[in-house]
């Protein structure tokens, strides 16, 4: 079984084609997803018709939370928080109803999902360093956990200690445990504009971070066609 596992996408379409294209490139079988399907981007309700059309393990975002409740946007800078609002608008009651009962965290196969940390899932931290890491570790039941929200592909392994960094590939090794993050499709926040997901092959236990080109032009000028705020282009 190979699994393509992606997040954060973002409502952000050219990138979401871009990397099941390449996932099926690359003979992927399966696919999961980690939250935060909309918010930012133009294309929210064509995102999450594809992604709920796959029927694949999924997990909720903030932005999935915010978009599908009334909640007050409290928490969100102006820019996220108009993006929220206008995505409202977009998606239909079964839309809004479907990403509202996602859960926050999954176990798949072998593996387990969830959008931003094991220790409180539904307060939405993040874990850009190994302490933070380390409070996920502490509760996580599987020997490797995959995880978004930070929109910056690292891998944190603990055996001993907590260590973490960037990767391309690695093989799973017994004894040691992996919470690794995928990067983002939708958005990415590494200094490289390509989508990212990453590759989980079963059978070889091989995890790999997959970057592909877009048509990003086209994201861009929908976003500001839109009404969205200009600064998300």
């Amino acid at each position: 079984m190979k699994f393509a596992i992606i997040a954060d996408i973002h409502s952000n379409l050219e990138a979401l084609q871009a990397v099941i294209a390449d996932s099926k490139q690359r003979d992927c079988t399966h696919y999961a997803f980690l939250g935060d399907f909309v918010g930012y981007c133009a294309d929210p309700k064509a995102c999450v018709d594809i992604v709920r059309s796959m029927n694949a393990p999924c997990v909720k975002g903030n932005h999935d939370e915010y978009c599908s409740t009334d909640l007050p946007l409290d928490g969100f800078n102006p820019t996220a928080a108009k993006a929220v609002e206008w995505t409202r608008k977009q998606l239909t009651a079964d839309d809004r109803r479907w990403l509202r009962n996602l859960e926050y965290v999954r176990a798949v196969e072998n593996f387990t999902i969830v959008h931003a940390t094991l220790e409180g899932p539904e307060r939405w931290g993040y874990v850009f360093d190994k302490l933070a890491a380390q409070a996920s570790f502490s509760q996580q039941k599987t020997q490797l956990c995959f995880f978004g929200h930070t929109h910056v592909p690292v891998a944190f392994v603990v055996d001993s200690t907590v260590r973490g960094g960037t990767f391309t590939t690695f093989k799973i090794e017994r004894g040691k445990r992996y919470f690794v993050n995928v990067g983002s499709v939708g958005q990415p926040r590494d200094n490289n504009p390509k989508a990212a997901y990453v590759l989980y092959d079963m059978d070889k236990t091989t995890v790999e971070l997959r970057r592909v080109g877009y048509d990003i032009a086209t994201t861009q000028r929908k976003i500001r066609d839109s009404g969205l705020p200009p600064r998300l282009a």
